[in-house]
Order: structure tokens, then C-alpha cells, then sequence
């Protein structure tokens, strides 16, 4: 790798610099926004879709997770798409899904037209979810590219908060009810048309950013990768980082492996495969559970129905709140000892949601906590969020996004989150079962995942602070060599 020379640009002209890559980030991050949206808009709308439709209760989880298949998919082929057309012709297809979804959803007249809108609508999350990161992780100078990169869950918080408000809002200028009409159409309707804004402001900004130099140095486009490293890097180091890039990118064309995540582990490199469990970990410690079923769970155990919407909408504020943590201080402590702490805080508040839930009983049919066990489950819940919001949450995202070698990125990207949504998809389903048989066994067993996480990233994580993508990239390729060897 060619030496960096040393910085002429003006400290004035480098915040500038900043500034403009920071606006970049924010525009792709508005990706995250839609996943956050759709993720959490069923939230409000489960009870009222199930009655209405006249759902089994069996079924109900799959109507729920049911994007998800959609998401896993997308997610699947957004790399290889983004590698074929370039990041942002795929950021505007993620775009038109969603929105068609939306319009779908919220004019649904049957279960399976409601799922099926959902599945198109999962498309287009699951290609957004890939493609923020990796344009992100692309265009983002080393120094703050843990900062920016964290701009994605940050996105996805923001998203996952305006879904349980709207839905708030709508229920509660219901007079509570969300089934009733509100206007031409029923409140729950009116949840998932709602995403039609989001969608729209996605896809006409997408069209102001700039292609990827990467994806441009990739495809041949030297000039073109050029004049946008011009507008996001100091003058001086524009040859410089064009040549690092190009650098990387005949090394890897050099190699017997090029552009293929195919390697010697199970039919994958080792690489992709510390990706796909750290993004399954990330699942598999029930965060989703929260903000998927948080109003029905919080009713079930002795909450009002309006505490229960107040209780998940500032759930989703302290998610929002935390994530800065991860935004102020990955590129100063490293994402290793953020997520061992993380993994840490998850642990011991999903042990006392566990402990807490063991206490219940059943009234009617339903499980209450008796005295201070719902206060202290309800404490818990939030210590959980907290733990994850501010740590698992972003920082897996960002890891996703710089930790594979450039030729493989994108698809390694789309590998990993696919067994993302696969993950969601299975606790999604699964915890109306796992409740149904004991919700302190389904709290328990997110807190084994939780410990899980925390050895996982104490004996496979590497720290990626501080370094250029190229050089993690050829990090990477070398360990790849040397395991063949």
C-alpha cells in the first residue's frame, strides 16, 4: 500500500471535507430509516390485522415475520446487484419496493395480499439494509469512519421510533382503537401507508449522492472515481487513495480466490463466516422481540393498553438516545471493547428479565407479575435495549461494512445480512411459541445467546479501528492464504 503524504489542506477545508462525507452518510443512512420503519410498524397494527383477517394464532407470527423472508432475500441479492449496477441504481430499487409495499399493506384485503405486499416491501429493506453500510463504509475517510458507519442504526432507531409514534398517534387520536376507521380507511391502514413519505424522500435523495469510487475504480471508471474522491478527499491525497484502491483491487484480481466469497470453510472464506454469526448473534439475543411484540407483551403481563404504546414508543427513544454512544466514542475506544461490554450489559438484563418472568402467574389466561416484578422486568427490558442500542446494535453494522476485502464486500455484506433477517425471522416466529411455553425459558435463552456474543467477540473479533478498508481487505486475503496453506 502507497504512503499517505502529509495533509496540506487547511483544517477549515478538512472539516468542509467532513462535513460533506457526514451529509453523504446521513442521505444512505436513510436506508437504515426505512428498515427501522418497516421493522417495527407491525408493532401497533398485530392485534388489529389478526382480528380482522381472522387469523390463527398459530399463524400470527409468521404474518408478523413474514417481510422478513422478503428482507433475507433482498438482502441476498443486493450485493451481487450492487456489484452489476453500482450502489445507487440498487438504493433506488430498494426505494420503489418499499413504497410499492406500502401502498400494498395498507390496501390489503385478504391475509395472503397482506403478506405478499410485505414480502415486496422485505425486498426492498433487505437491499437497503446491505447498501447504506457498504456505500457508507466506501466513501468514509478511516478517522471517522466508525462515527458514520454507526449512522446506519442510528437511521434504523429513528425509523423504528417514528413507526411506534405514528402508530401511537394514530391509535390514540382513535379514541384507542385501532381497528376503527379513521377517515376512508381503518387506523392500522393508515400505519403502513404512512411508510409511502419515507420511501419518497429516500429514493429523490439517493439521486443527489455520488457513486461509490470503489464500485467506479472496480468497473473501470477511473476518471469518474477520481472526480469523486476530489469532492470527499483533500486534493492532495485524491492519486493517492485512487491508487490504494486500485491496489487493493489488483491484489485480490491477483489472487487464485478473486472476487469470490467461496473459500475453504464449509464452501465459504473464514471471514464471511465470523460475518454471518456476529450478524446472527446479533439476533439471536431477542432485541426485535421488543420492538415486534413489545405492546402485546407489556398488555399481557398487566399494562394498559396506552401504557403499553407509551412504554415501546420510549423504549425506542432510549434506543434512539444510545446509539450516540456508539457514534461519539467507536472511533476512539474500537468496536471490540464496546461489544464485550455490550455483550456483558445483555447478559445480565435479559437473566433478569428471565428471573422475572419466572415469577408470574396466570389471570385469566394471561401471565401478570405480581408486586415489583413488573417494574423490575420493565427496568431490565430497557437496561437490555441500552446495553444493545449503544453497542450490538451499530457496531455490527459497521463491522459488516469494513471488515471483508473490497472485491467481496458488497456480497459478503449481503451474505451477512441475509442471515441477519433469517435470524430475525426465526426468533420472530419462534417467541410466541417460546412464550407460550414460558417466557422465562425465552428470556433465558436470549441471555445464552447474549453470552454467547460476549466470547464470540472476545475470541474472534479484530479490532478494525484506525484502519484503512485496503488494508483490512489484504489483512483478510492474507489470512485466507495462510489457511489454505
Amino acid at each position: 500500500m502507497s504512503t499517505v503524504s502529509q495533509p496540506t489542506t487547511s483544517p477549515i477545508e478538512l472539516r468542509r471535507l467532513d462535513r460533506k462525507v457526514t451529509a453523504l452518510a446521513v442521505v444512505a443512512a436513510i436506508g437504515g430509516f426505512l428498515f427501522g420503519f418497516d421493522s417495527s410498524v407491525i408493532n401497533g397494527a398485530v392485534n388489529s390485522i389478526t382480528s380482522h383477517f381472522k387469523i390463527p394464532e398459530a399463524l400470527s407470527g409468521f404474518t408478523v415475520a413474514s417481510a422478513l423472508i422478503g428482507c433475507a432475500v433482498g438482502a441476498y441479492v443486493a450485493g451481487r446487484l450492487a456489484d452489476r449496477m453500482g450502489r445507487i441504481r440498487v438504493m433506488l430499487i430498494g426505494s420503489g419496493l418499499f413504497l410499492v409495499s406500502s401502498i400494498g399493506a395498507g390496501l390489503s384485503f385478504a391475509v395472503w395480499d397482506f403478506v405478499l405486499w410485505r414480502l415486496i416491501g422485505g425486498l426492498g429493506i433487505g437491499i437497503a439494509s446491505v447498501i447504506a453500510p457498504a456505500y457508507i463504509s466506501e466513501v468514509s475517510p478511516k478517522a471517522i469512519r466508525g462515527r458514520l458507519a454507526s449512522f446506519q442504526q442510528l437511521a434504523i432507531t429513528l425509523g423504528i421510533f417514528a413507526a411506534l409514534l405514528s402508530d401511537q398517534l394514530l391509535v390514540t387520536g382513535n379514541n384507542g382503537d385501532a381497528s376503527a376507521n379513521l377517515g376512508p380507511f381503518e387506523a392500522w391502514r393508515w400505519m403502513f401507508l404512512v411508510g409511502i413519505i419515507p420511501s419518497v424522500v429516500y429514493g429523490v435523495l439517493a439521486l443527489t449522492l455520488p457513486e461509490s469510487p470503489r464500485y467506479l475504480a472496480g468497473a473501470g471508471r477511473r476518471d469518474d472515481a477520481r472526480d469523486v474522491l476530489s469532492k470527499i478527499v483533500p486534493t492532495e491525497t485524491v492519486e493517492t487513495n485512487l491508487k490504494d484502491i486500485e491496489d487493493a483491487i489488483q491484489k485480490e484480481a491477483s489472487m487464485e480466490t478473486k472476487a469470490s466469497i467461496r473459500g475453504t470453510v464449509l464452501g465459504l472464506k473464514g471471514i464471511v463466516w465470523v460475518g454471518i454469526i456476529l450478524a446472527i448473534l446479533q439476533q439471536f439475543v431477542g432485541i426485535n422481540v421488543i420492538f415486534y411484540y413489545s405492546t402485546t407483551l407489556w398488555q399481557a403481563v398487566g399494562f394498559k393498553a396506552s401504557q403499553s404504546f407509551l412504554i415501546s414508543t420510549i423504549s425506542s427513544i432510549i434506543n434512539v438516545v444510545v446509539t450516540f454512544v456508539a457514534i461519539i466514542w467507536a472511533d476512539r475506544w474500537g468496536r471490540r471493547p464496546l461489544l464485550i461490554a455490550g455483550s456483558v450489559g445483555m447478559t445480565l438484563s435479559l437473566a433478569f428479565m428471565a428471573i422475572a418472568f419466572s415469577q408470574s402467574h396466570l389471570v385469566n389466561g394471561n401471565p401478570q407479575l405480581p408486586g415489583a416484578w413488573g417494574p423490575i422486568a420493565l427496568v431490565a427490558a430497557n437496561i437490555f435495549v441500552i446495553s444493545f442500542g449503544a453497542t450490538w446494535g451499530p457496531l455490527m453494522w459497521v463491522l459488516l461494512g469494513e471488515m471483508f476485502p473490497p472485491g467481496i464486500r458488497a456480497a459478503a455484506l449481503g451474505i451477512g445480512s441475509t442471515f441477519n433477517w433469517i435470524a430475525n425471522f426465526v426468533v420472530t416466529v419462534m417467541f410466541p411459541v417460546l412464550a407460550g411455553i414460558n417466557l422465562a425459558f425465552a428470556y433465558g435463552i436470549f441471555a445464552f445467546f447474549a453470552l454467547v456474543s460476549f466470547f464470540f467477540v472476545f475470541f474472534k473479533i479484530k479490532e478494525t479501528k484506525g484502519r484503512s478498508l485496503e488494508e483490512m481487505g489484504e489483512s483478510a486475503l492474507a489470512g485466507e492464504a495462510s489457511a489454505r496453506a
